[in-house]
């Protein structure tokens, strides 16, 4: 990816990496040590991305793009939303409903109703997913960077994952914050189905 954006032309087209990882965790720039409880037998890599720790492994779908937002026409913060939304709508597909957290990165279900359609209640801040450990579960992660108006880095879709890994780190920084995955709600869906779903839907809501 770093290669990718760094060699990169003005006229190189967009691309979007989708893949797989085997297990591993990652630390953003902004990375504390103290998130990271006892990896273990898991290896952390060091990444250039923003964010906390988090955890990468088979049963997740993980989407790299690689924009030239400059061309796109829109500017960081419009960025990440169109990379949540294309979350969202993914879930939606498959019955599930996602929200967003303001300050808080990525796409998160209630574990009592993953499936209503309720909004998140008004005054909902990032403070409240350590307080209420037992209301929110984080499905999807997001770190992205941008160089030169150049992104790589990306989001990560939870599909069915051994999910054990997360309970050695503070996921993204939060102590007890509950991470699930499409399984664990209940939709069972093979990871090429996701994963094609996923990709489209970046497609539509990262075009300019």
């Amino acid at each position: 990816m770093q290669v990718f954006t760094l060699q990169r032309s003005p006229d190189e087209r967009d691309q979007l990496w989708i893949c797989e990882h085997p297990p591993v965790f990652t630390q953003g720039l902004a990375g504390k040590a103290e998130h990271l409880l006892l990896p273990g037998d898991i290896p952390v890599v060091q990444a250039n991305r923003g964010g906390q720790v988090t955890y990468h492994g088979p049963g997740q779908v993980v989407a790299y793009p690689l924009l030239d937002l400059k061309r796109a026409g829109y500017f960081v913060k419009e960025y990440v939303f169109r990379l949540e939304e294309a979350v969202v709508q993914t879930l939606a597909h498959f019955g599930i409903t996602g929200l967003r957290v303001p300050g808080a990165p990525g796409i998160y279900v209630r574990l009592h109703d993953p499936f209503g359609h309720a909004r998140l209640e008004t005054g909902f801040t990032a403070q409240q997913l350590e307080s209420d450990p037992t209301y929110l579960g984080k499905i999807a992660a997001l770190g992205i960077k941008v160089s030169g108006h150049c992104t790589y880095h990306g989001v990560a879709l939870n599909v069915a994952m051994d999910l054990e890994p997360y309970s050695r780190i503070n996921p993204c920084g939060y102590a007890g914050l509950q991470t699930v995955d499409m399984a664990s709600l209940g939709v069972g869906v093979a990871w090429a189905e996701a994963a094609q779903v996923f990709a489209q839907k970046l497609e539509r809501y990262l075009a300019a």
